[in-house]
C-alpha cells in the first residue's frame, strides 16, 4: 500500500480505504456546523431543565420560571434560543404563550442520551 501524506499535519494514512469510505460518507460542512449547533442548545442547564420540564406538559414562561427559580426574563431569553433551535414551538391562549417540545425527535434525543449516561 502507499503512503500518503496529508499535507496539512503530515500524517501517513495507514488503513486508505478507511479513510476514503469515511470521506466518502461525511456530512457537508454545513449540516455538521448545524448537529454542533443543536447539541450545544443541550449544553446549558437551564435549558436542559425546560426541555425535561417540557416533556411532561406544555407550560408557560412563568410556570417555567417557578419551576427552575430563575426569572421570566431568563426563561424567556432560553426559549427564544431553544425556538431558534426548532426545539420548542409555542401556542397562543389570550394573552399567555404556552410552550411544548417542537416535535417528538427532541424527546427522543433527551431519551437516549438519558440512557446513554445511565449505562
Amino acid at each position: 500500500m502507499e503512503e500518503i501524506k496529508i499535507d496539512s499535519c503530515q500524517c501517513r494514512i495507514i488503513h486508505e480505504e478507511l479513510v476514503a469510505e469515511a470521506r466518502k460518507n461525511a456530512l457537508a460542512t454545513s449540516e455538521v456546523e448545524e448537529l454542533a449547533y443543536l447539541f450545544k442548545a443541550f449544553a446549558d442547564g437551564s435549558r436542559m431543565k425546560i426541555l425535561l420540564a417540557l416533556i411532561q406538559n406544555e407550560m408557560c414562561v412563568c410556570d417555567l420560571a417557578a419551576l427552575l427559580s430563575i426569572s421570566e426574563s431568563a426563561v424567556s431569553h432560553q426559549l427564544r434560543l431553544l425556538r431558534t433551535m426548532r426545539l420548542v414551538t409555542n401556542r397562543r391562549e389570550g394573552a399567555v404563550l404556552y410552550y411544548r417540545l417542537n416535535d417528538d425527535h427532541v424527546n427522543e434525543l433527551i431519551r437516549v442520551a438519558l440512557e446513554h449516561i445511565r449505562e
